[in-house]
């Protein structure tokens, strides 16, 4: 028997051991925003970890030799730009609109609309998007990123509910995410 089974084993019986069903549903309601906080904290302190160490070569670089940048930055820009357009043309800009635009969408009629601007693919992308900017000597802010990839995250959580769960809006997911991203 593996860890993941023994914890899920644990967590199950301290959960059935609760006589009040209103709590085990508040229990219930609140595991899938506390699973995505506690995701989008880790990967925001990851991302702004590996922000960090970015700043901190493209200064040491700058220092050794200033003159690289007039191969490095449009090399780092062309790069981003390439990687943006080839695999999620929605990873471009500050991820801002694209949160904004998928809570406006979190409908039955538009949800198809709504996975394009928030899927892993695109906050991989933003990630090294982003960091290939920061390299390049460009300024890119952390904040709004950090948004769309915690809109991303906690958007993934509500998907992967299973059948029979309590339904969770999809839109309160998302802008609970961007604020999560905020914070």
């Amino acid at each position: 028997m593996n860890l993941f089974t023994k914890v899920k084993q644990v967590v199950k019986a301290k959960y059935d051991s609760i006589d009040n069903t209103g709590v085990k549903n508040n229990i219930l309601n609140a595991f899938p925003f506390w699973l995505g906080a506690f995701l989008t904290g880790g990967i925001a302190v990851l991302y702004a970890k590996l922000f960090s160490l970015v700043e901190a070569a493209t200064i040491r670089i700058y220092h050794y030799a200033d003159w690289l940048f007039f191969i490095i930055t449009p090399l780092c820009f062309l790069l981003a730009l390439w990687v943006v357009t080839k695999f999620a043309k929605y990873a471009g800009g500050s991820g801002i609109p694209q949160v904004t635009a998928a809570i406006e969408l979190t409908n039955p009629k538009h949800n198809y609309k709504v996975n394009p601007l928030l899927s892993f693919k695109v906050l991989i992308v933003k990630v090294i998007s982003s960091l290939l900017v920061v390299f390049g000597g460009g300024v890119v802010g952390r904040e709004g990123p950090t948004i769309q990839i915690s809109a991303t995250i906690y958007k993934k959580i509500n998907d992967y509910l299973p059948n029979g769960y309590p339904k969770i809006s999809k839109r309160n997911m998302i802008v609970t995410g961007a604020a999560a991203g905020l914070a």
